[in-house]
């Protein structure tokens, strides 16, 4: 007969130690995502002291280059003018109509492009075609269809935006594998059941990778389109800049590139990248 040692209960020297371990973990987290913050930040920091010891020593005419803090002047002058807080809302609310109409639009078509292989193979080279044609080399022609208008920088935010979101989506339904839709249809599931269940998550993550290209991909045609039509449509980060640029205004100019880049960081690692990990946590590999 064998005989099994009774049960181990944590006494409160080990329930301490175990706390004590937790703490020392939580502590070891924190200061990996600090190192983490600051080794992003460390290579701005080199280029920004470059940046000023060129300027410094050679002294270019500001037509050409500015130092940091003449930058950060124009900055400011911005902020307290009123302009740039009205231009970041207009340009934020523009992408975030063009992200909702390309994303309802483009989603829905992509998944029913994929359901079918045949159509898909058929359907690919067109698409790649189009995603390969900028956005912006329809600027021209958006331009002579709908004149200087809103309807013009949409029209090209939704164009730039909408080809990279329809591809990743029919891809996302063309690589889940076959195994998956056919073991719902032993089960009995009928073809509205295998696409609610098995297609639609199964592709999240392909469609978030879509969405993230996408809305950079709309960012910067959003910015091409108000330098030539915003100051038809009433501003923007690219009539900011382009604006700077018909007064001669190094400073402001390089104020609204560093700003642009600085949104783009934000909106991209604070919300898509969270959102595109999450997806892919909780849906890849049709989990």
């Amino acid at each position: 007969m064998t005989v099994r040692p009774p049960p181990t209960t944590a006494t409160g020297k080990d329930l301490g130690a175990v706390r004590a371990a937790q703490g020392e973990t939580r502590a070891f987290l924190g200061l990996s995502g600090a190192g983490s913050v600051f080794r992003s930040l460390l290579p701005f920091a080199v280029v920004i002291v470059a940046w000023w010891i060129i300027w410094a020593v050679f002294r270019p005419p500001e037509i050409i280059l500015v130092s940091p803090a003449r930058v950060f002047q124009s900055l400011i002058e911005t902020v307290v003018e009123g302009t740039l807080p009205a231009y970041i809302n207009l340009s934020l609310a523009r992408l975030g109509f063009g992200t909702l109409v390309a994303v309802g639009l483009g989603v829905p078509f992509g998944w029913l492009l994929g359901l079918d292989e045949s159509v898909a193979s058929s359907v690919e080279p067109m698409l790649r075609f189009f995603n390969a044609v900028s956005g912006i080399a329809w600027l021209p022609a958006m331009i002579i269809w709908f004149g200087f208008t809103e309807t013009t920088v949409q029209a090209i935010i939704i164009y730039t935006m909408a080809f990279p979101v329809v591809f990743n989506a029919m891809i996302g339904v063309r690589t889940i594998p076959r195994r998956y839709r056919d073991a719902c249809r032993t089960m009995g599931a009928g073809n509205f059941r295998i696409i609610r269940d098995v297609y639609m998550p199964g592709s999240f993550p392909s469609v978030m990778t879509g969405l993230r290209l996408g809305i950079g991909f709309g960012w910067r045609a959003l910015i091409a389109g108000e330098f030539v039509v915003g100051t038809s449509i009433g501003g923007g980060l690219g009539f900011l800049i382009f604006d700077a640029r018909t007064q001669g205004d190094i400073g402001r100019v390089m104020a609204g590139m560093i700003l642009l880049g600085v949104l783009w960081l934000i909106v991209d690692r604070l919300i898509l990248r969270p959102v595109e990990e999450y997806t892919n946590q909780r849906w890849g590999a049709v989990q």
